[in-house]
């Protein structure tokens, strides 16, 4: 047997008693009983650091919904929240509510951040409503796009592409709103360029925000 951890309580007992009552049964009973213990008791705190893990991995995958213009950072800290009150109370892998406030505020901040480039971006410029609601749709469809297509960049391509094909789809989306509402292609390019600053420096701001929502899923699990 791989871990020789010792066993107390009522499975003990329970292992006396059947030796001292059938030493036959005994020796094919017992041995699977210690086995099943000795896997409980390496079981119960590997599945916590298992848990622990999928808990950091699901604020990273939450943390990616950024790039295609999902509330990720909002789910990461959903995630965190059901962790602390669903998760382990004391030991290393508890995290309390702290971390679920300070995640909340990095997440609140990075929202306004967003807003406030979104406000900076094609609106400042005079885009329509329609311009901006296809603005939003042609920017997740080209962050969507660059996350599959990718950059030549190691490791970072994918991210760096559903950045900058966002922010290429949100200037496509408002210059096609401002087209239909009647406005030439020339009129509407500073809308449309104005739509691709606005979009990718609000994602690079929203993104920003949720790589410290991971950072405090990680320590808040470790330490």
């Amino acid at each position: 047997m791989i871990f020789e951890i010792p066993m107390t309580g009522p499975v003990n007992l329970h292992m006396a008693h059947l030796e001292m009552a059938n030493p036959a049964l005994s020796a094919f009973v017992v041995p699977p009983l210690a086995e099943s213990s000795a896997w409980t008791a390496w079981l119960e705190p590997t599945s916590t650091i298992l848990i622990a893990i999928t808990v950091v991995l699901l604020c990273m995958i939450a943390w990616a919904g950024n790039l295609i213009a999902l509330p990720g950072n909002w789910a990461a800290v959903l995630v965190l929240l059901v962790y602390a009150f669903l998760g382990p109370e004391t030991g290393n892998a508890s995290i309390g509510y702290i971390p679920v406030v300070a995640a909340f505020c990095f997440a609140l901040l990075g929202e306004g951040f967003e807003f406030v480039a979104a406000a900076m971006g094609a609106q400042k410029a005079g885009a329509s409503r329609k311009a901006t609601l296809l603005a939003m749709i042609g920017s997740m469809a080209g962050a969507m796009l660059g996350a599959v297509v990718g950059l030549p960049v190691p490791i970072v391509g994918q991210v760096l592409a559903a950045i900058l094909f966002g922010g290429l789809g949100a200037t496509l989306g408002a210059m096609l709103g401002e087209w239909h509402n009647g406005s030439s292609w020339r009129e509407s390019l500073p809308i449309g360029h104005a739509a691709f600053w606005g979009r990718t420096i609000g994602t690079l701001g929203k993104v920003a925000a949720g790589a410290v929502i991971v950072v405090i899923a990680m320590i808040s699990v470790a330490v």
